[in-house]
C-alpha cells in the first residue's frame, strides 16, 4: 500500500512543492488541504479548501477524506497548519504531537512561559495589549527591549526599542498590522528583553521525544534591529565544538518543555557570553526555499526524511551529504512597485552560486518587514567550506539591482 499525505498549507506557501516533490520520490499518495476562507471554498480535485481556523469544520472534511482514502500522516507545511495537523492525528490516532504541545509552538507567550518553568535560557518576557496606556507602561519596560506579535511569523510585527518614545512607536506601529492581519480590536504582544549576541538556527527532526540534529546554520549578518530580517544562512556552522554542543542541549530542553515529540523542529538561538539562550521554536521545518541548502545519505531532500519518518518508512542516513551550503533570502529594501531585476546572469556566475532564484513577481507591490512576509528571492550556494559559500553569496547579491518605483495611493 503507498503512504497517503495530508498536506495542510496556505495559498502563499513556498514549501508545499518541495513536500509535493519528495511525497512523489518515496511514491506516497498525496492531498493538499489549504486554508481557505469559508466564501471561497469549492471542491477541488486532490485538494481541500478548508477554513483552519474552523476546527469543528475542518475535522469533519478530514474525517470524511480519511474514511474514504485512509491517510497515513498528516503533515503541516508550515505554521498555520500545527494546531489542526494535531488535533486531526488525535482523532484519527496518527502518530502526531498532543494538541496542546502543537497551540504551545505557536503561541510565543505560552511558550516562553513553559521555556521559564523547565528553566531553559530564554529572553524575560512580559504579556501586554494594544489597549494598555502605552505611554505609561513604556516607564515601566527595561531598554533595550523587543516588541513581538504572539503568533506571527518570520520576524513579522518584530520590532526593537531603545527609548520609551521608540516602545510607544513599536507598539503603535504593531497594532496596525495586528489590526490588519487579525481584524480590529485589542490584541495581545510580547515585550521581551533584547538578548545580544550571535544568532544561528537549528534544523532537527523530533523522533519519541529525542532531538536528532539535521544541520546548523550559522547568520553571519548581525540581527540587532530596530528590525530583524533574516538574510544569510551557511552550514556547518563555524561555532566551537563545545558551543555546538551546548546549543542542542538547550534545543533538546526546550522541545521538551513545550511537549513536541514528533516530526521537524525549526529553533532560533543567540549565543553570548552566558552560552544559547533560546529565542523560539517551531514544529516545521526551514522556512521559504532554503532547505535546498541540505541533502542527507543519497542526496536525499529534507521533506524526504520528514515524509519518511511520518509515514513509518526507513530513512537512510540523517547525516548531511555534499560541501558547505548556504542561501541568502534577499531582502526588500524600501516598499513600492516591482518593474525589473538586472544582474541575474552576472549573480549566476559567481563561482560557487548554484541559482538566484526571484520569487517576487513583476508589477505587485512590495512590503519590506516588519510588516511584510516575503522576501525578493533566494541565492543558493555551494563550496569547500562556509567562508568561502558566505563570500559567494555576498559577491551575488552585490551584483543585482532591483528597480522599484512607489505605489501610487488612489484616493477615494
Amino acid at each position: 500500500m503507498h503512504p497517503h499525505l495530508l498536506f495542510l498549507t496556505t495559498p502563499s506557501s513556498y514549501r508545499l512543492p518541495a513536500f509535493l516533490a519528495a511525497a512523489e520520490r518515496i511514491g506516497a499518495q498525496a492531498t493538499v488541504a489549504e486554508d481557505t476562507p469559508p466564501t471561497l471554498a469549492r471542491p477541488l480535485p486532490g485538494r481541500l479548501l478548508i477554513d483552519f481556523s474552523d476546527h469543528a469544520a475542518a475535522l469533519r472534511a478530514i474525517r470524511v477524506l480519511h474514511a474514504s482514502q485512509p491517510l497515513t500522516a498528516i503533515l503541516p507545511v508550515d505554521d498555520s497548519g500545527v494546531e489542526l495537523a494535531a488535533l486531526a492525528c488525535a482523532e484519527l490516532g496518527l502518530p502526531f504531537n498532543r494538541p496542546e504541545a502543537a497551540v504551545a509552538a505557536r503561541d510565543k507567550h505560552l511558550m516562553r512561559q513553559l521555556f521559564a518553568r523547565a528553566g531553559v535560557p530564554s529572553p524575560a518576557f512580559r504579556l501586554c495589549t494594544t489597549a494598555d496606556d502605552l505611554v505609561a507602561l513604556a516607564q515601566t519596560v527595561p531598554f533595550p527591549c523587543v516588541v513581538k506579535p504572539l503568533r506571527l511569523n518570520g520576524s513579522r510585527g518584530v520590532i526593537r526599542a531603545d527609548n520609551p518614545d521608540q516602545f510607544v512607536a513599536a507598539a503603535q506601529r504593531l497594532a496596525v498590522l495586528l489590526d490588519r492581519v487579525e481584524g480590529s480590536g485589542t490584541h495581545e504582544f510580547l515585550v521581551e528583553e533584547f538578548v545580544p549576541g550571535f544568532e544561528v538556527a537549528l534544523e532537527g527532526l523530533i523522533d519519541r521525544g529525542q532531538v536528532q540534529v539535521l544541520a546548523l546554520f550559522d547568520k553571519p549578518d548581525p540581527l540587532d534591529g530596530p528590525f530583524f530580517e533574516e538574510t544569510i544562512y551557511v552550514t556547518p556552522s563555524r561555532l566551537p565544538a563545545a558551543t555546538q554542543a551546548a546549543i542542542c542541549e538547550v534545543t533538546a530542553a526546550a522541545a521538551r518543555a513545550v511537549g513536541l515529540e514528533q516530526g521537524p523542529l525549526h529553533a532560533e538561538l543567540r549565543i553570548n557570553d552566558h552560552g544559547p539562550w533560546m529565542i523560539e521554536l517551531a514544529n516545521r521545518s526551514i522556512g521559504g526555499l532554503c532547505s535546498r541548502t541540505l541533502r542527507f545519505g543519497a542526496d536525499a531532500p529534507l521533506e524526504e526524511l520528514i515524509l519518511r519518518q511520518a509515514a513509518g518508512l526507513p530513512i537512510e542516513s540523517l547525516s548531511r551529504a555534499g560541501q558547505a551550503g548556504g542561501v541568502m533570502m534577499i531582502p526588500i529594501p524600501q516598499a513600492g512597485i516591482l518593474r525589473g531585476v538586472a544582474g541575474v546572469e552576472a549573480a549566476q556566475a559567481i563561482p560557487g552560486i548554484e541559482s538566484v532564484d526571484i520569487t517576487a513577481p513583476l508589477n505587485y507591490p512590495l512590503t519590506p518587514l516588519p510588516e511584510g512576509d516575503s522576501y525578493l528571492g533566494f541565492i543558493f550556494a555551494r563550496g569547500p567550506d562556509p567562508a568561502t559559500v558566505e563570500a559567494a553569496l555576498r559577491a551575488a547579491h552585490a551584483q543585482l539591482r532591483f528597480i522599484i518605483v512607489p505605489a501610487i495611493t488612489l484616493m477615494a
